[in-house]
């Protein structure tokens, strides 16, 4: 989950990887350094904190046209400048960044100690400096390769060697790594965030594949293979889309942007005569679709509870069995494939390396997976056999909010492309459709509500502890609100279901724990409203998201009316007064929004 930068050619390096650490900051940042190779040799400089405290103390002289830079989210070690990123050989002769975990640290570190190497760091990654720098082989790019040949885990790692100055050599298993192709001049990084400013022209590591690269050149291979031949791709990521414009945080910018980027996913996949989607990413027939009795949704976080509001919109709209489930426990329990069953891998960044594990697992027993990821090129989305692009542009916040509401209407495209091929009428069909096209307008209006929101997120902020509760389609939405709480103001936020509340979390209810409500205007509504006063009946405040023209007698005090949609597709619209009342709760609270402590944003690790 860290960002990893590198860069081979004409300019001053340090600049250009500072710049990019900066992009990639919502990666990690709990630590940050760079290494540079110039006339004089190699200057390593690493700093605790923001990349802003590393760029501060670089010499105001650092020459060098190649280096590495690193910004880290721990794993081994605690954030300490030795345990920051770049790690070096005992001669400083070797430099690595990793971002990953080597699972047999502990077995190699003991075997080098016995070999007389002293360490200085408590990371796993330092160990790969010194595998490279005591290899035998005549070059790099082999050393590079007898090193990882003793390392088991997963890694992107990118390697400087005094002796070789012109070029960097990288590795890539489990955690991407990109190569940006310039003009006599090359970049290196994890996210292509990084790149933006400089090149449109990319390539894709795989999994065990290295790349050496120099100014002028780059070479892909395989312990097997010398060449693998990889040529670049272009990206559709541009400058401006990685930029914060007029607002204050990354998360307050996505969040606003959600009207215009619904509208554009939508654009071309509405099929208005036939009452249908158009995905034709699936790679699926209809007669194939059809074959399909179960679907089972897999993602981590907030994917896993948007899968889970996925789940219910199939079963809904195609009638046939449908769960969400954790990806990072789905491997270890030894799943059942079926051959009748498809599988869908949620992901964001397309990096989630407990998905990508979930996706390989399902492949290996032959089992029908697709994706739903936002990020093109991304592991997720080569290793599916098809799937759905988000198309919600870039992410920065650690906290999803865009390419949440995305992977809704996602799943709103998928149920009802399921549905049309079974039993749902072009009626309906065309109802959902006539409902996905007002969904831009729709999110316009609860983002005009902004104010309000925000004075009722002021006072809940305050409370040390809160309950989120939802019923059936309700109930995805408080997960995510209690998970949206939770991750950036630090508050415990907990999410029962309405109808679970007597059977226990009642004799927690208090006047200083207030409750987030989910009562849309649907079946269910009189239940809904009855479970919340029961809570005030207890003492506890209640803040109801709710629908124009509900009857909520003594709640109205407090309510947030959302737009009313079709009623398979109203949980996307209730998701975003939540993402509001998390922004503005820890905005209350003066935290850092967009990177909330502890977490990052592609959790490329288990």
């Amino acid at each position: 989950m860290c960002g990893i930068v590198g860069y081979v050619g004409r300019q001053p390096a340090a600049p250009i990887l500072i710049e990019g650490l900066t992009r990639l900051e919502y990666r990690g940042y709990d630590s940050a350094g760079i290494s540079v190779l110039g006339p004089s040799g190699q200057t390593v400089v690493r700093r605790v904190g923001r990349v802003r405290e590393l760029e501060a103390a670089l010499p105001k002289r650092l020459s060098g046209t190649v280096g590495i830079g690193h910004t880290r989210w721990a794993t081994h070690g605690p954030a300490t400048e030795a345990n920051a990123h770049p790690h070096s050989s005992e001669d400083g002769r070797v430099s690595v960044v990793h971002n990953g975990i080597i699972d047999n640290a502990n077995a190699l570190r003991e075997r080098l100690t016995r070999e007389g190497v002293t360490f200085t760091s408590d990371t796993d990654t330092e160990v790969l400096a010194h595998l490279v720098a005591r290899s035998a082989a005549d070059t790099l790019e082999k050393r590079v390769l007898d090193a990882l040949e003793h390392v088991v885990g997963t890694y992107a790692v990118a390697v400087l060697d005094v002796e070789v100055p012109d070029r960097v050599v990288v590795a890539r298993n489990g955690s991407p790594l990109i190569i940006g192709v310039g003009e006599r001049e090359m970049f290196v990084a994890s996210d292509v965030s990084a790149l933006v400013r400089h090149t449109s022209s990319v390539i894709h590591l795989e999994d065990g594949e290295l790349a050496s690269v120099t100014a002028r050149d780059y070479r892909t291979f395989t312990r097997e293979s010398d060449d693998t031949g990889r040529v670049p791709t272009e990206i559709e990521v541009s400058e401006d889309d990685v930029e914060i414009g007029g607002h204050g945080h990354y998360m307050a910018k996505e969040i606003a942007e959600q009207p215009e980027t619904v509208a554009r996913m939508l654009r071309g996949r509405l099929d208005t005569r036939f009452g249908t989607a158009r995905l034709d990413g699936l790679n699926l027939s209809p007669r194939e679709l059809r074959a399909f009795k179960r679907v089972t949704i897999l993602g981590c976080g907030s994917a896993y509870y948007v899968g889970e509001l996925g789940a219910l919109m199939i079963e809904e709209l195609a009638r046939i069995p449908a769960h969400a489930e954790a990806a990072s426990e789905f491997r270890y329990r030894n799943p059942i494939i079926e051959p009748d069953t498809l599988y869908v891998a949620v992901s964001q960044s397309g990096e989630t390396a407990d998905t990508a594990f979930a996706v390989r697992e399902i492949k290996r027993k032959g089992g029908q997976v697709v994706g739903l990821v936002n990020v093109v090129g991304s592991t997720i989305a080569r290793e599916c056999d098809g799937g759905i692009y988000l198309h919600a542009g870039p992410e920065i916040a650690v906290a999803s909010t865009k390419a949440l509401t995305h992977m809704g209407v996602g799943f709103a495209l998928l149920a009802l492309l399921l549905g049309r091929v079974r039993d749902l009428s072009v009626a309906d069909g065309q109802r959902i459709l006539a409902g996905l096209e007002r969904l831009p307008a729709d999110i316009a209006t609860v983002l005009a509500d902004e104010e309000r929101i925000a004075t009722l997120a002021t006072e809940l902020s305050a409370a040390e502890s809160l309950f989120f509760i939802g019923r059936v389609r309700g109930f995805p939405v408080a997960r995510e609100g209690a998970q949206k709480f939770k991750e950036i103001s630090y508050r415990h936020a907990e999410a029962y279901q309405t109808s679970e509340l007597k059977h226990g979390p009642l004799a927690l209810i208090e006047e200083s724990r207030p409750t987030v409500a989910v009562i849309p205007d649907d079946e269910l509504t009189d239940r809904n409203r009855a479970a919340a006063e029961q809570v005030v009946a207890r003492g506890g405040r209640v803040v109801a998201v709710t629908h124009p023209g509900v009857d909520l007698g003594g709640l109205d005090d407090r309510r947030i009316d959302v737009p009313r949609n079709e009623i398979e597709l109203d949980p996307i619209l209730l998701m975003i007064p939540m993402q509001l009342l998390a922004y503005h709760a820890a905005g209350a609270l003066g935290l850092d929004i967009d990177k909330p402590r502890n977490l990052a944003k592609s959790v490329t690790v288990e």
